[in-house]
């Protein structure tokens, strides 16, 4: 009987059925043609970068020891972020009950599905051996390892999404509110503690404490904006409805004290990083601010749109489309600076005075199989989100099921 009811609940889920053609019978825009081009070379880079490390294995990379962690697992982290970002823009009509913002939850919730799909594809060419993890995640659990708790926590937060997404699709508010719910709780959980990863580095002083697992909770909702905009501007081909405005003028005044917050972060981490020179934090701080990937973040992600928000309280709905693209390249170098810059200063060995070089800081530039696989994930989130757009209506529907 109840393998019945998951029959009868899996085949009354509404969806669009589409085939090959349909999916090719998108508008011939210069814009869509180029999309269309831009997601299929994406792919076919990561088909060929990951030809390339199945052949290679990890000598495809220009990891080292120095330098254990690349490209993969920036853009893991970029994608897990946009994700748990989503989740939270989306759980602003569904589960908090704010009406403007209804009309986003189901693009946000699939977005979030979406884009931590794309990020276990990049993180599975990375760990060597997926599989394997899977296996001994639940014969051989590390509880007192924040990375075991990270990979659990993501596994639950999307089987919650999933379950949300359908009862949305549904039109069962109740459920998908229970459900959006536990899935924003473990998601925020699983994303502080992937924080904590860096948090955790004893080793690492200029990551050290307590300030990157709130930090990657703040980053998550402004990046969750920042895709938000993005999203609704390709969708209504940025001629907006008044309906639509109202929400985007809502989400930038949001996003304008998220920034603001996200700076006042990030002065004061940078100030107690070299104040009182401790050693392996405070060069390691001034070194990072001479980068000119810090201030790509800086100014990409948080001056150009918190100064187009403000100038007029983020009315100027286009324009603010357009600082979002900016916001997520910002957004980008953002995590890549947060990977790299932990791994800026070797670790000594515990003998100083012999048998020991000088440390000089570490270099690092991704091999060209790390960025196809990269962008391969980019081109694969594109696809599944287009893809979703045909099979199933992630418009917002008025009809509700008590």
């Amino acid at each position: 009987m109840n393998i019945e009811k998951i029959k009868e609940f899996i085949t009354t889920i509404p969806v669009n059925k589409v085939c090959a053609r349909d999916l090719m019978a998108f508008e011939k825009t210069p814009r869509n043609n180029i999309l269309a081009v831009v997601i299929f070379s994406f792919l076919a880079m990561l088909v060929v970068g990951v030809a390339i490390y199945l052949g290679q294995g990890h000598h495809a990379y220009n990891v080292t020891r120095e330098h254990p962690w690349g490209l993969l697992i920036a853009v893991y982290i970029f994608f897990v972020v946009s994700s748990t970002g989503l989740c939270i823009v989306g759980s602003l009509g569904d589960v908090f009950g704010f009406k403007d913002y209804e009309l986003i939850s189901k693009r946000a919730i699939f977005g979030s599905i979406v884009t931590i799909l794309a990020g276990f594809t990049v993180i599975a060419f990375e760990i060597g051996h997926p599989i394997t993890m899977m296996i001994y995640n639940i014969a051989s659990p590390g509880l007192t390892s924040a990375i075991w708790w990270m990979g659990t926590l993501y596994g639950l937060y999307l089987t919650f999404m999933v379950i949300e997404f359908i009862f949305l699709l549904k039109h069962d508010m109740k459920m998908a509110r229970y459900f959006g719910l536990t899935g924003l709780l473990v998601g925020l959980a699983a994303h502080s503690n992937l924080g904590s990863v860096f948090g955790f580095l004893n080793a690492r002083p200029i990551s050290n404490g307590v300030f990157y697992p709130t930090y990657f909770i703040l980053t998550a909702f402004i990046t969750g904006i920042f895709i938000a905009f993005i999203l609704m501007g390709f969708r209504y081909k940025l001629d907006f409805s008044e309906k639509v405005k109202t929400m985007l003028t809502g989400l930038a005044k949001i996003q304008a004290l998220l920034i603001s917050i996200l700076i006042f972060f990030v002065t004061w981490k940078m100030l107690t990083d070299i104040y009182g020179g401790m050693p392996n934090r405070a060069e390691v701080a001034i070194h990072i601010l001479g980068s000119w990937t810090f201030w790509a973040e800086v100014i990409l992600a948080m001056v150009i749109p918190l100064y187009l928000i403000l100038k007029d309280m983020g009315k100027s709905h286009v324009i603010l489309f357009w600082a979002s693209m900016s916001g997520m390249v910002g957004i980008f170098f953002m995590r890549y600076n947060l990977v790299h810059d932990t791994q800026l200063k070797p670790l000594q060995m515990l003998k100083t005075r012999e048998y020991q070089v000088a440390p000089e800081w570490i270099h690092y530039f991704p091999s060209s199989t790390e960025i196809m696989i990269s962008l391969g994930g980019l081109g694969l989130c594109m696809a599944m989100y287009y893809v979703g757009t045909k099979v199933f209506n992630l418009d917002e529907d008025t009809k509700e099921v008590k």
